[in-house]
C-alpha cells in the first residue's frame, strides 16, 4: 500500500445501509459544499448547527455563508468544548434550543465539531420529535474517522462513558480534511490513535504503511487524505454489515474497554483526552493478549512503539495524575470497567488481538486474570 504523490480530488465512502445509505465526502475544501449538497438533499429544509466555542471561532461563519449562499435558512447553537457537555445539561440545553428555533421532523440539524459535538448533536437530533436527521460536519481527526461514521450518538453518565444513546445514521458525512490545520498538535494524535486501531485491528498492510508514511498525515500532506478514507472505507465495511453491534462491530472497540476506564478514572476531562484513553487501552489489549499467548510480544512491543513514536501515551503511569489521584488501583479500573457497554450479565468483554491486524471478540475473559494483569502494568 503507497500513498498517492499528490492530493487527489475529492474521495466519496458510501455507508451502505439500504434506505438509509449515505456518503462520506473527504477532501480539503469540501466544507464550501455542504450548503450546495444539503440543499440538493433536502429541498426547501431549514438547519440548525450545533457547535462548541472553539470550532466556532474557526469555521462556524465558512459553513453558515455556505448554507446561506445555497438559501438554506440557519439557526446557530454553540455549547461549552468538551466531555462537560456530553451531560444530561448539555443534552438539555440542546433539545431546547432545537425546540426554540422550530426545528421539524423535516429539517436537519448539523452537528460541526469533533466527537462530542457529534455525539451530544446526534443524540438530539435522535430524540427530538422522536427522531429528526442530521449532518455530521467533524473538525476532528477522531471525529473524522472514527466518531462521525456508524451513527452511535450518546451522552455520558457519572457512572461511565457514553451509557446513554441512540443508533441515529447521519444522511452526510462531510470531513474537510483542511478544517484539521487547526487542531493543536495533542488533539490531531489523540485523533491518529484511532486511524492506527484500523490497522491494528484488521489491516496489517494499513500499519505498517502508517510506521512508513505517518510523518506526512501529520505534516498535512496526501498521506492524510488517504489514511482518512483508508479508515472510514474500513468503519463503513463493518458497519453496513453489523450495524448495531451485535457481532463484527464490537472489534472497532479495541482499546475502549481499558481506555474508557481511564477517562471515568480522570473524570472526562482534558487530563485524558479519549484518543490518547484508546492509546494507552490498545498497548494493555496488546499486552494482555501476549500474556494469554494470543500474539507474540514482538507483535505487542510493535503496537506499543509506534503509538510511543508520535508522541501518544502508552502506559497507564502516562496518564497525568493519575497515582497521585488514589485512581492507580486495579480494582477501581475494574470497577470502571463493569460499567462498560460491553459487559453482558456481568461478564466482561474484551477486543483482544490475534496478530496485527486480526482482533477477536473475546467474552467471557476470567476478571482474576484481568485484574492480575492491571496489578502488574500499575507496578511498572
Amino acid at each position: 500500500m503507497t500513498a498517492p504523490l499528490k492530493h487527489s480530488a475529492d474521495i466519496t465512502v458510501d455507508v451502505a445501509l439500504g434506505e438509509r445509505t449515505y456518503d462520506i465526502v473527504i477532501g480539503r475544501g469540501v466544507l464550501q459544499s455542504l450548503g450546495q449538497r444539503v440543499a440538493a438533499l433536502r429541498p426547501g429544509v431549514r438547519t440548525a448547527v450545533v457547535t462548541d466555542h472553539t470550532v466556532a471561532q474557526h469555521w462556524l461563519e465558512p459553513t453558515e455563508r455556505s448554507l446561506a449562499e445555497a438559501g438554506v435558512p440557519i439557526s446557530r447553537i454553540v455549547v461549552e468544548e468538551g466531555e462537560g457537555s456530553k451531560t444530561y445539561a448539555g443534552l438539555e440545553k440542546v433539545s431546547e434550543a432545537l425546540i426554540a428555533a422550530k426545528i421539524e421532523r423535516n429539517d436537519l440539524v448539523i452537528a460541526l465539531g469533533g466527537g462530542v459535538v457529534g455525539d451530544l448533536a446526534g443524540f438530539a437530533a435522535a430524540i427530538l420529535r422522536r427522531g429528526v436527521d442530521f449532518v455530521q460536519v467533524p473538525t476532528s481527526l477522531l471525529a473524522q474517522v472514527d466518531s462521525s461514521v456508524g451513527g452511535k450518538t450518546g451522552i455520558n453518565s457519572p457512572q461511565g462513558k457514553n451509557l446513554l444513546g441512540a443508533f441515529h445514521q447521519p444522511v452526510l458525512v462531510i470531513a474537510d480534511t483542511s478544517v484539521l490545520d487547526t487542531l493543536s498538535p495533542r488533539q490531531f494524535r489523540a485523533g491518529y490513535a484511532e486511524v492506527a486501531k484500523y490497522g491494528v485491528l484488521g489491516d496489517e498492510a494499513f500499519f505498517s504503511w502508517l510506521e512508513a508514511n505517518h510523518a506526512d498525515i501529520f505534516s498535512g500532506g496526501a498521506a492524510r487524505e488517504h489514511a482518512i478514507a483508508t479508515s472510514c472505507r474500513a468503519k463503513a465495511a463493518i458497519v453496513s454489515r453489523d450495524e448495531r453491534e451485535t457481532g463484527e462491530r464490537a472489534l472497532l472497540n479495541l482499546g475502549h474497554t481499558f481506555g474508557h476506564a481511564l477517562e471515568a478514572a480522570t473524570g472526562f476531562s482534558d487530563r485524558l483526552f479519549h484518543g490518547e484513553g484508546v492509546s494507552v487501552g490498545m498497548v494493555l489489549a496488546a499486552e494482555f493478549s501476549a500474556q494469554l499467548g494470543m500474539i507474540s510480544e514482538a507483535d505487542a512491543t510493535r503496537v506499543e512503539r509506534h503509538l510511543a513514536s508520535v508522541g501518544l501515551p502508552t502506559h497507564l503511569q502516562d496518564v497525568a495524575g493519575f497515582a497521585q489521584e488514589g485512581l492507580a488501583d486495579a480494582d477501581a479500573l475494574m470497577a470502571l470497567m463493569a460499567q462498560d457497554k460491553k459487559v453482558k450479565r456481568g461478564k466482561l468483554t474484551f477486543i483482544l488481538l490475534q496478530a496485527i491486524g486480526r482482533a477477536v471478540v473475546a467474552n467471557d475473559v476470567e476478571p482474576a486474570l484481568v485484574r492480575d494483569f492491571l496489578q502488574q502494568k500499575l507496578a511498572g
